[in-house]
């Protein structure tokens, strides 16, 4: 049985220690970390924030986004896919029949 590994992420400024199951959550974890880090870094530069739950918010609110676009884009693709393959089975049918 692989026990947790117990790691230290700092997000705004502020230490949060995590357990990961492995070593490849503790990279994610640590490229998600320093991607939020960017991103507060970002707009607080180009915008006049005066909390840091204001920033964190913001960077909520642009990586959920992105999750729903790419989920979106995702079953479009899908339903694409379903409807080319339903018209090929369709022309396959004709043709054998």
């Amino acid at each position: 049985m692989e026990e947790s590994i117990k790691i230290k992420v700092a997000i705004a400024g502020r230490t949060y220690p995590l357990y990961v199951a492995n070593a490849t959550e503790e990279e994610g974890t640590r490229k998600a970390a320093e991607k939020i880090n960017n991103l507060i870094s970002k707009f607080e530069q180009n915008y006049a924030v005066s909390d840091k739950q204001d920033v964190l918010a913001m960077c909520a609110l642009q990586f959920a986004s992105k999750l729903e676009v790419t989920s979106i884009n995702e079953n479009e693709n899908i339903q694409t896919a379903e409807t080319k393959l339903n018209q090929l089975h369709q022309l396959l049918d004709a043709y054998l029949n």
